[in-house]
């Protein structure tokens, strides 16, 4: 028979929690929706000026539309423990300005000069990878291990999102 009392593990109800948001995605892009086609938008709690846009909910489709891939990616960042995770780095720092430089337009050309701002981390990134792979590959040519063997060595193991954090800072 089958026990009732039985506890449920923790990176079964992670688990649960991150299929859930990820397959909330589309309600959360269709929030937009809800904010009225006004250039103002007064709530209870804020007013949204949206300036160069045409109105709050066509500004609030933008948003969306580079929220909802940063919110994926940083879920992807934070449950990956493959060794070329720091890649996603790159694509978070490009929504991230994106999603800054979209409240605060001036001009409807707000991603024009995206990739000047983004050098700086692509400078860090893409080299350490790149370092990171060559280690490996002398370490094939070493000890004879296998592809496998080494992903799996230099593969990150973290108790939590909290400590993933953690080794960052």
């Amino acid at each position: 028979m089958f026990r009732t009392d039985k506890k449920v593990s923790r990176s079964a109800i992670i688990g649960s929690i991150i299929g859930t948001l990820i397959a909330s995605t589309p309600i959360l892009f269709s929030l937009h929706e809800s904010v009225p086609a006004e250039k103002v938008w007064d709530t209870f709690l804020f007013t949204y000026d949206s300036n160069v846009w045409d109105d709050a909910q066509y500004a609030m489709w933008v948003f969306t539309g580079k929220f909802i891939p940063l919110f994926l990616l940083l879920l992807w960042f934070f449950t990956n423990r493959n060794w070329w995770y720091h890649a996603l780095l790159v694509p978070i720092a490009m929504y991230i300005f994106q999603i800054f430089v979209t409240f605060f337009a001036e001009s409807q050309r707000f991603d024009e000069f995206q990739l000047i701002y983004m050098l700086p981390i692509m400078a860090i990134v893409i080299p350490s990878i790149y370092l990171i792979r060559a280690k490996m590959f002398n370490r094939i040519n070493d000890a004879g291990k296998t592809m496998q063997e080494l992903e799996d060595e230099f593969m990150m193991k973290p108790k939590g999102v909290w400590d993933k954090v953690k080794q960052y800072f």
